[in-house]
């Protein structure tokens, strides 16, 4: 990837993902450290803390479910309890999750099986965020 292209898809990440950090920092006292490429980073027990706080807030077992579909869908966590406090919408949140597939997308092309299996996980976050706010905030 060409210079350029580095920095347009840190720009998007960027875009994308530093108001979640903010608010998990401001909102949930969770502090993560970034880092670059695919690698796994321990994450301070502290930030781990916090956002295991917030999830035991959750009593409503449809609400915890519902949850668990939003973290399995977008691969984060923190961008499903950003929906269940209401920071980002669910369309938010899935944009937050696909930034890289959206950034490859503009480059190459969208593929036609992968944007029918992406446009039904969509209406299962859909339906999840839909669910946790039927289900009330637990």
């Amino acid at each position: 990837m060409s210079t350029s292209a580095t920095e347009s898809l840190v720009e998007a990440q960027a875009a994308a993902w530093d108001p979640v950090l903010d608010w998990a920092r401001d909102e949930l006292g969770a502090r993560f450290i970034l880092s670059e490429g695919v690698r796994h980073v321990a994450q301070p027990e502290p930030a781990l803390q916090a956002v295991g706080a917030a999830l035991e807030t959750i009593g409503d077992p449809f609400a915890l479910a519902a949850l668990h579909v939003m973290t399995t869908l977008t691969g984060s966590a923190l961008l499903a309890l950003a929906v269940a406090r209401r920071r980002l919408s669910a369309e938010e949140a899935w944009r937050a999750a696909h930034v890289d597939e959206d950034f490859q997308i503009s480059r190459w092309g969208e593929d036609a099986e992968a944007a029918a299996r992406r446009a039904a996980r969509w209406r299962e976050m859909a339906a999840a965020a839909g669910v946790y706010a039927a289900a009330g905030r637990g």
